[in-house]
């Protein structure tokens, strides 16, 4: 056996990474999908599955459309009505539209249909933030309460920055920190260049307002 079978193979493997300059003669904002423009992606927000509010109607109109047609059928039969049917027939034919309770029953399902209508317009699940797409068919999402710990984390990294508190809204996200050195207005600037760097970096499919308050501590 020769030397040159034993010896390891030392030939350098293929790698991933790319080098900044090697974007194949795409620029910048074409190559990082963050950086790229924000106007021009109509990403939605995710659609609740409205299981809860979809099972307790379902199951009110299954537990009434059956006990009616229990009575229907018992009727039928030539047995006698239910006790709440003959009550329900008895109010209707005695009490006039102008009574407050028809006027109470009418109000609450008025309110119960609007609040249907808006459960199926509407999409739901405020707390996820759509994120932009890379591929095709395939769509992430961001809850803002974990962007808001990220941004967080990010704030914190700013030197003289004692305390932040976040919040991240559907369309803003604010920042009040507390400083207990350096002058506010520098360490407010170095909040809006690096919140602003970890707002681009989340992306998300819309990019969100920033808002940044910063203040001494209290004293005592």
């Amino acid at each position: 056996m020769s030397d040159d079978a034993e010896q390891p193979d030392t030939r350098r493997m293929p790698t991933l990474d790319k080098t900044p300059d090697a974007t194949d003669g795409r620029s910048d904002s074409a190559a990082d999908p963050a950086a790229a423009d924000d106007g021009g992606d109509r990403t939605g927000r995710f659609w609740s599955a409205r299981r809860v509010p979809a099972a307790v109607v379902a199951l009110v109109l299954l537990a009434a459309a059956g006990l009616l047609l229990y009575d229907v059928v018992a009727v039928r039969a030539h047995h006698p009505a239910m006790a709440w049917r003959r009550w329900l027939a008895r109010e209707l034919a005695t009490r006039h539209l102008d009574n407050t309770w028809v006027l109470a029953a009418a109000a609450l399902a008025v309110v119960l249909g609007i609040w249907l209508i808006v459960l199926a317009l509407t999409p739901g699940l405020r707390q996820v933030l759509p994120m932009r797409p890379t591929a095709q068919d395939l769509r992430a999402g961001l809850d803002r309460a974990a962007a808001a710990l990220v941004l967080r984390d990010r704030a914190m990294e700013v030197a003289g920055v004692q305390s932040v508190r976040m919040k991240v809204g559907r369309r803003k996200a604010k920042a009040r920190a507390v400083s207990h050195f350096r002058e506010l207005d520098e360490v407010r600037a170095d909040l809006d260049v690096a919140l602003g760097e970890g707002l681009r970096q989340l992306g998300l499919a819309h990019r969100l307002g920033l808002t940044v308050h910063v203040r001494r501590p209290k004293k005592g």
